[in-house]
């Protein structure tokens, strides 16, 4: 099957999604950066992801140490639910299937074939294909902090949506002005997430 976007759409397919419908005002994901504590067992962390609350928690023996606003799958393409093994990582990733191949996809944490956790344009609503989206900060962070083989538990709800899921703010980057193409596509996007930075929100 073809699949006919906008070039609008496309530019900005893994980051924000061609669906923006608006919300009431909120924080944008650039300004999110979430407190951390550090591991004392890296091999004992766990990460659970809740689809309904949209919320990351990363986890060691009950102890929240990361918590994160996300974004998941739309209903006609749901994130899976499960237990996995984040069994890949690379930090500058880049699509490559279509539509949208050659996309940025960083700090990419692949739990299942064509699904990962990433860095995108984070919606208060699913709005993926799919994949778990994530505010820039919270990618780098998770990647940094979670090994290769940690287990990941996704499901509709997670006992941390009470209390850690509860105190996160809601982030809307459906406002925000789409990068340009030539942005996208350059290497200058994976520089610029390294530092924090994005386009225009530096």
């Amino acid at each position: 099957m073809k699949f006919l976007l906008p070039a609008a759409c496309l530019a900005v397919l893994c980051l924000s999604g061609c669906q923006t419908p608006q919300t009431g005002k909120s924080n944008h994901s650039f300004t999110f950066d979430p407190p951390v504590k550090s591991p004392k067992n890296p091999s004992a962390l766990q990460v659970k992801i809740s689809t309904g609350a949209q919320r990351l928690y990363v986890v060691e023996q009950g102890d929240v140490l990361l918590a994160t606003p996300v974004t998941v799958g739309k209903s006609i393409t749901p994130t899976p639910h499960g237990t996995f093994k984040i069994y890949s990582k690379q930090a500058n990733r880049r699509r490559v299937s279509q539509p949208g191949a050659g996309y940025p996809m960083t700090y990419w944490m692949e739990f299942k074939p064509a699904y990962g956790m990433h860095w995108g344009f984070v919606k208060p609503y699913p709005n993926t294909m799919g994949c778990v989206r994530m505010p820039l900060n919270s990618a780098r962070k998770v990647f940094e902090m979670v090994p290769a083989g940690t287990t990941l538990h996704i499901a509709s709800s997670q006992p941390y949506d009470e209390t850690h899921g509860k105190a996160l703010p809601v982030l809307d980057d459906s406002p925000l002005p789409n990068p340009p193409l030539s942005y996208l596509l350059s290497p200058q996007v994976f520089l610029d997430a390294a530092k924090g930075k994005h386009w225009n929100f530096q």
